[in-house]
């Protein structure tokens, strides 16, 4: 056949062709030819790896992003789709180390990925939040089970301590109700505010995508981490990650006002240390 005589560039360009009209897995049996005859050729396996992310096919995605980036580590795209399948996979911290390395190095080639990394690790973020709050409900709710049976065993050997006085009786079953009632309360309290625990992304800097703790602003109104901005300044350049306009050290201002507003949103909500 056709395909037999193609060389490993034709093949990839045929799998690229493939890949963008939706054809999955034509396009990985291209790149695997293709990879037949290039094993060496990272780009081969990365694009390999995004058609099994289409597929569905995570265990086959991480085991093509490890080998592309076993032969180049710094490769956006095999950091990037590596993250993708190990979120799928529930492998979360794993998943957000490699979506930062993604982002980190792009930032460094100054390759321009709009928001599709970024977005991608808020989501491992929350994955990863959302694991730890259904471990600490289901541990609260063991507790507060707990707790009842206590009460309730406590309560049958206050009544069977008074033998059958009647009004002592209705006063222990009262203090229980009490009790009870006040447990509960205290439970219903700690998941009305579990519902609300979020971090609101104008808080988050634009590069780490981290909670600031030393905003600054630029010219153009961005507001950053400052330790973030400088390191990009002096690795990447002298210009702005999101507008791309002029930007020098000397020209970011201490935003003053948002970290007055982090600092409150800190001092309300102390379970952000383990979000982060």
């Amino acid at each position: 056949s056709r395909m037999c005589t193609m060389s490993a560039l034709e093949l990839k360009e045929q799998g690229n062709r493939l890949f963008s009209t939706g054809h999955y897995q034509e396009a990985v049996t291209c790149y695997s030819k293709a990879i037949t005859r290039s094993p060496t050729v990272p780009t081969l396996f990365s694009n390999r790896a995004l058609c099994y992310c289409r597929l569905q096919r995570w265990d086959d995605a991480v085991a093509d992003c490890r080998r592309a980036l076993e032969m180049d580590n710094t490769a956006v795209k095999a950091h990037f789709f590596l993250g993708h399948a190990l979120l799928e996979q529930g492998f979360y911290e794993e998943a957000i180390a490699s979506l930062k390395r993604a982002s980190d190095i792009a930032r460094e080639k100054r390759l321009n990925y709009g928001d599709d990394i970024a977005s991608l690790l808020r989501l491992a973020r929350k994955k990863r939040w959302d694991g730890l709050e259904e471990k600490r409900t289901s541990e609260e709710s063991r507790l507060q089970s707990y707790l009842s049976r206590l009460m309730a065993e406590d309560k049958d050997r206050q009544i069977q301590a008074v033998g059958g006085d009647k009004g002592q009786v209705a006063g222990i079953e009262e203090e229980h109700a009490l009790n009870v009632t006040g447990v509960n309360s205290l439970f219903a309290e700690v998941d009305e505010k579990r519902k609300n625990r979020e971090v609101p992304d104008y808080l988050c800097g634009k590069i780490s995508f981290e909670i600031m703790k030393d905003p600054c602003i630029t010219p153009s109104g961005i507001t950053y981490e400052k330790k973030d901005i400088e390191e990009h300044l002096n690795r990447v350049g002298h210009f702005d990650p999101v507008t791309r306009t002029k930007l020098t050290q000397d020209m970011l201002i201490p935003n003053l006002s948002m970290k007055e507003v982090i600092q409150h949103f800190l001092s309300e909500n102390e379970w952000v240390e383990d979000y982060c």
